[in-house]
């Protein structure tokens, strides 16, 4: 008898017998075949929701089967509790290009699924999967280059840029703590799409420079709804979307929405949204807000912890981030100014640093680069440490100032 079985909860042995779409609307050759290598899983994931596997006709694969992508064969160990470990396999000089290229493309995916919708049509899962993919990948090689772009580029509609930074901290989030890629790809998708109900709200509401009166905040409150209503009605996106995108506003203690739900109802994927969520409207510009630093939003979510969001989230959200996440502006002991570029995982008050302004005040060119962590020392004689860090918009960097040449 024919079993239905999402495809995030495939197995590679399994045989699929039917799809939920004719398969002459897909690329597969055969009417029916053994599910045996991830290219295979992933063009299931494009054209299918649901396929229907037949039980009878399951095989034991060979160990030497092409089960495992190639692209993470080179950067992925397990760790004795069976999570996966990513390895970097690019400099975030290398990266930085690539994650800039990614990110414009991206960009552009994302504005068009949200012109899409404004219009009264509807999202395209393959143009979704490719947004993901392009962020997703940089950030599997290298996360610090795509954090640092996110943050340096200057940005516009704040529904798309908000979306696009979530999937960036999000899937980054994800690689931290070690999570699986499939894991880290939903972590994607999720902070792409939690929020697409934005565009079923007046525009008036959502561009009013003051807070929200409590009818409005209740108008506001339903583009949760409106988001899965809008992910449900996309075939080809991860099953589970749609009830994700429900719980990025729910809080620790009961006092979110749309459910009011407490503690371990939320769920660690649910718990992760709303902390990367709260992190990057808090360093964004909003129409009734000014961003505040990341150093201070850390702080906010710090406070918060065990009370709105999950002790343990927060602190490794923290470790992740880095006490001075990338793109911040510090001012070293020197006197010099610079951006943080790249965290060191064992040292995470020692990034690296590059200087764009020196002690009186002026543009350093070439900008110099300093890794905090290996003792490099100051006019003083001192090692090289961070004094403070510096309010947001106190020193503006362009993106495309940085390894690009200025």
């Amino acid at each position: 008898m024919k079993k239905p079985v999402p495809i995030a909860e495939l197995q590679f042995g399994m045989y699929i017998a039917e799809l939920d779409r004719p398969w002459t609307e897909t690329p597969f050759k055969f009417q029916g075949f053994v599910l045996k290598t991830h290219q295979e899983l992933e063009l299931l994931g494009r054209y299918c929701s649901v396929v229907f596997v037949d039980p009878d006709r399951r095989e034991v694969l060979s160990p030497l089967t092409d089960t495992v992508p190639p692209q993470a064969r080179a950067k992925v160990d397990l760790t004795p509790s069976g999570k996966v470990r990513w390895n970097e396999i690019s400099t975030v000089e290398l990266e930085y290009p690539r994650a800039a290229a990614s990110y414009g493309a991206a960009e552009v995916l994302m504005r068009e699924a949200l012109l899409a919708l404004r219009s009264g049509k509807t999202l395209h899962a393959d143009k979704l999967r490719e947004a993901v993919s392009l962020v997703t990948e940089s950030v599997l090689r290298n996360p610090d280059a795509m954090l640092l772009f996110s943050k340096l580029w200057e940005k516009g509609d704040y529904t798309q840029s908000h979306a696009l930074d979530c999937s960036i901290y999000m899937a980054a989030f994800g690689r931290f703590l070690e999570m699986s890629r499939d894991d880290i790809v939903l972590l994607g998708y999720l902070g792409l799409l939690q929020d697409i109900g934005k565009v079923k709200l007046p525009a008036a509401l959502m561009e009013k420079p003051g807070r929200l009166i409590p009818i409005e905040y209740q108008i506001a409150q339903k583009h949760v709804e409106h988001s899965a209503e809008i992910l449900r009605a996309t075939p080809g996106l991860p099953w589970r979307l749609a009830d994700l995108a429900t719980l990025h506003h729910e809080r620790l203690d009961g006092s979110g929405y749309p459910r009011r739900l407490k503690g371990s109802a939320i769920g660690m994927i649910g718990s992760i949204a709303g902390i990367v969520d709260t992190f990057d409207a808090l360093t964004a510009r909003r129409p009734y807000a000014a961003p505040i630093s990341p150093s201070d939003a850390l702080k906010v979510l710090y406070k918060a912890r065990g009370s709105l969001f999950d002790s343990y989230l927060v602190e490794q959200f923290i470790r992740c981030i880095g006490i001075f996440p990338l793109g911040s502006m510090v001012e070293l002991n020197g006197g010099e100014v610079g951006t943080v570029i790249a965290q060191n995982p064992g040292k995470r008050l020692q990034p690296r640093v590059m200087v764009v302004q020196d002690a009186a005040g002026n543009p350093v060119r070439p900008q110099k680069l300093i890794d905090l962590s290996r003792g490099v020392t100051a006019s003083d004689g001192l090692p090289y440490r961070i004094k403070r860090a510096l309010e947001s918009g106190k020193v503006v960097l362009r993106a495309m100032d940085v390894f690009f040449g200025g």
